[in-house]
């Protein structure tokens, strides 16, 4: 019994010892925390994970970006174009989004809470489980409309529009 439970302990490890390595398909987060970002340009880029929590972004250019599970917390994007940009799993909490572009944005399952929202661009957006307190959504309805052209879904439906 015991050579059996040896046997089998020899080909797990050869087993496994044998596979290659998981690569992945970005590399590890990068940190702007506190940077001073204001008008840079991020169009197009993979940003995945990163940290942009207490930068000024004001002005900036992330359109169509690969912003998933990025953190823009406390942070300030008066203006920024975030258009088209995919922010699923985001963290823009108490983010000053005064004049940005949200327009064909996916936000799916972002979180939202405390972000300021006046005079914002949201044509087209997909807020989908995304968090949002009442008033947010109140204000976001309002001007709401338009249908997201990578998820197929409707900016009112994705907000809870009535």
């Amino acid at each position: 019994m015991w050579r059996q439970f040896t046997g089998f302990i020899l080909m797990l490890v050869l087993f496994f010892g044998a596979m290659p390595a998981q690569a992945t398909d970005y590399p590890p987060p990068l940190s702007f925390s506190n940077a001073e970002l204001k008008g840079r340009d991020f169009s197009g880029q993979t940003l995945r994970a990163a940290e942009f929590s207490n930068a000024n972004m004001e002005l900036a250019n992330f359109s169509n970006a690969d912003l998933r599970g990025a953190v823009f917390s406390a942070s300030v994007m008066t203006g920024a174009n975030l258009h088209g940009a995919d922010l699923s799993n985001a963290m823009v909490d108490q983010v000053n989004l005064t004049k940005a572009d949200l327009g064909d944005a996916v936000l799916t399952e972002a979180l939202l809470l405390r972000a300021i929202f006046a005079d914002v661009i949201i044509t087209n957006a997909d807020f989908t489980d995304a968090i949002l307190d009442r008033a947010q959504i109140k204000e976001l309805c309002a001007k709401a409309s338009g249908v997201n052209s990578k998820t197929g879904i409707e900016t009112r439906y994705s907000l809870g529009c009535r």
